[in-house]
């Protein structure tokens, strides 16, 4: 375990804890599992038993936009932000049951375990093309040059956005990021994020309108076209929900492969080991989920009092289901802070779990499995070169530049 005996405090991203948060969910994990922050207004939840209790129980409610908007922000404000809540609250990441189970149903059957096996050669160009379009310039961005345009293309050809448009994604998916997991020392970025937003949402009701008139085999298209559902999905249903597969299929898949290809440069033997037995690749993804995933932590609002750990949860309150702590709780792990893709049994939470289970996990995973697979044979002499970025996010784990520099040829 790491040192447990380090002071406690409410500082999340303070100093190192960006780039390592671990020494301090240790710390909690052993002396506070069930911590108030002052700072957050909120309950930090960190044991595994109980991350997995909050995300069963329906006491912790998903639906908190709305609720947010209104007990945080004066009327001004709610005024200036407007935009984003017309977006995010049909979010079904910020919903619960019967209506997250409505939007949910049409977006299901894209992201099915059949639907992403169908995937994989197409999946496995991509990758191809993202390692040939390196060349061969020794030194580049990880994160910009390999680890964000995989996802990128594979979600913007799952929707239907024409491969010319791809681009003004990256933008637009990092000003989610800001908009909904906020960020420290940004100033005035909430308000250029916002205007990115609502540049996605014009673009995205342009094309809906596109695609009513000439149907095609995409997402949008099945949603433009769903009549099994009552009431039929709005046209701000359809454009909040394709935000959110942007946003979703961007951020997610490009952290996790980033943080794992990170760890396998950082322990050199797990590389090694991946390299001679590349039918580890499964247990390589799920054990790099476990030990450095693509999400630190999940909100929820509780609509009840509950009671945990001799302390009283208030209906009202703010909750955090911190998944990076869990992953690691010795309770459940043996060796928890040590990195091993031949681990035999894991019981992460690194995608959640419940009614709230990521909706693209098989698509992340597969989007890994070929990664990882590729950047093994395909640049095995690559190595770390210099100091990585973070971006400020408290929910989100990832990085906005991961620089890396191949040592010899590419094999």
């Amino acid at each position: 375990m790491s040192d447990t005996t380090i002071e406690l405090d409410d500082d999340m991203l303070g100093g190192e804890r960006l780039a390592d948060p671990y020494p301090y969910f240790a710390a909690m994990l052993a002396q506070d599992p069930v911590h108030w922050n002052e700072k957050y207004r909120a309950w930090f939840l960190h044991k595994h038993e109980d991350v997995l209790w909050a995300l069963r129980n329906p006491a912790f409610s998903s639906d908190r936009i709305v609720p947010v908007f209104e007990k945080h922000l004066s009327s001004e404000q709610r005024a200036l932000r407007q935009p984003t809540l017309d977006v995010l609250r049909h979010w079904m990441v910020f919903l619960d049951p019967p209506e997250h189970t409505r939007l949910r149903k049409m977006v299901m059957p894209a992201f099915s375990p059949k639907a992403v096996a169908v995937m994989r050669p197409r999946v496995e160009q991509v990758v191809r093309d993202t390692l040939a379009d390196l060349g061969d310039r020794r030194e580049f961005d990880f994160i910009a040059d390999f680890a964000y345009p995989i996802p990128a293309i594979v979600v913007a050809e799952l929707i239907g956005v024409p491969a010319e448009d791809r681009d003004l994604f990256k933008k637009w998916s990092d000003d989610i990021l800001t908009l909904v997991f906020g960020a420290q020392g940004q100033g005035d970025r909430r308000e250029l994020a916002q205007a990115g937003l609502i540049e996605l949402t014009d673009y995205l009701r342009h094309l809906i309108a596109q695609i009513r008139k000439d149907p095609r085999d995409d997402i949008i298209s099945s949603l433009v076209q769903a009549h099994e559902v009552e009431p039929p999905l709005s046209d701000e249903e359809i454009v909040s929900t394709c935000a959110l597969l942007v946003f979703g299929g961007h951020e997610t898949t490009t952290n996790l492969i980033a943080n794992g290809t990170r760890q396998l440069l950082l322990r050199r033997e797990q590389w090694n080991l991946l390299r001679d037995r590349p039918e580890l690749v499964g247990p390589a993804v799920e054990e790099l989920l476990r030990f450095d995933g693509p999400s630190r932590l999940e909100a929820r609002l509780l609509v009840e009092d509950v009671e945990l750990r001799g302390k009283t949860l208030r209906a009202g309150d703010s909750v955090f289901l911190v998944q990076s702590a869990a992953n690691r709780d010795p309770d459940v792990f043996e060796r928890p802070d040590e990195l091993d893709i031949a681990r035999p049994k894991n019981s992460h939470v690194g995608f959640g779990f419940g009614v709230h289970h990521c909706l693209g996990n098989f698509l992340a995973r597969l989007e890994a499995n070929v990664a990882f697979s590729a950047v093994i044979e395909g640049l095995p002499d690559l190595e770390l070169a210099g100091r990585e970025t973070w971006h400020p996010t408290m929910m989100s784990r990832g990085m906005q530049s991961m620089p890396v520099r191949r040592t010899g040829g590419v094999s």
